[in-house]
């Protein structure tokens, strides 16, 4: 089993991948090939992206980052992509994203209620990690943004939740080995507040391997 940190170590490097993506409304389906490539973080690019400016919800975030430095157990990874669909077109982009655990949070913005296949049990014996991830690019809609994510030791899966103005996003990635993650993607609509997203848009799958 792969520690937090460990995780992130094993996900630098290039990926490729090729993705199924299922639009469930419209009863389509497409497929894609990706090749992406996966940076540490230096502490530097850590710092920029907590300091908020007028514009960016960061602003309802406060961090340790006095802890975050100390301890080594905020990872982050800087991704660049290039996604070309079946069709022929074409999508790159490139940004940066840092995960907090909820015990380095000094003041947090009220969390967004879960999609059912995203919530998992509080009582796991020390086994799940909480937190926020922090983004200078969101996927879906441009800007900063942040999200929640889980971290499952036993299963080596990371998992990120991301709230946009139309949509809900539940990312899932899994290291089934050092080379082969398992990639996993469903949107839903973006209810009213305090509900839980319940009506599916797409559903995406792949095997990504490292190369």
């Amino acid at each position: 089993m792969l520690s937090f940190q460990e995780f992130f170590d094993a996900c630098a490097g290039t990926w490729t991948t090729e993705r199924t993506y299922h639009y469930v409304q419209e009863g389509e389906i497409e497929r894609s090939y990706t090749e992406f490539k996966v940076d540490a973080l230096t502490e530097t690019e850590k710092q920029r992206i907590l300091i908020p400016s007028d514009e960016s919800s960061m602003g309802q975030f406060q961090v340790d980052t006095s802890k975050m430095t100390e301890s080594g157990t905020c990872p982050g990874f800087a991704i660049a992509f290039n996604t070309v669909s079946e069709k022929g077109e074409q999508v790159a982009m490139s940004l940066k994203a840092l995960f907090v655990p909820d015990a380095y949070m000094i003041q947090q913005a009220p969390t967004e209620t879960l999609p059912l296949a995203a919530q998992v049990p509080t009582d796991s014996n020390g086994d799940l990690i909480q937190g926020f991830y922090l983004r200078d690019q969101g996927y879906s809609e441009a800007g900063t943004i942040a999200g929640r994510f889980t971290y499952q030791t036993i299963r080596q899966t990371l998992e990120m939740t991301t709230h946009y103005q139309r949509s809900v996003a539940v990312d899932q990635m899994r290291l089934l080995s050092p080379t082969t993650r398992l990639r996993t993607i469903v949107t839903y609509q973006r209810p009213q507040s305090g509900e839980v997203p319940s009506v599916m848009t797409l559903v995406g799958f792949g095997v990504e391997h490292k190369q």
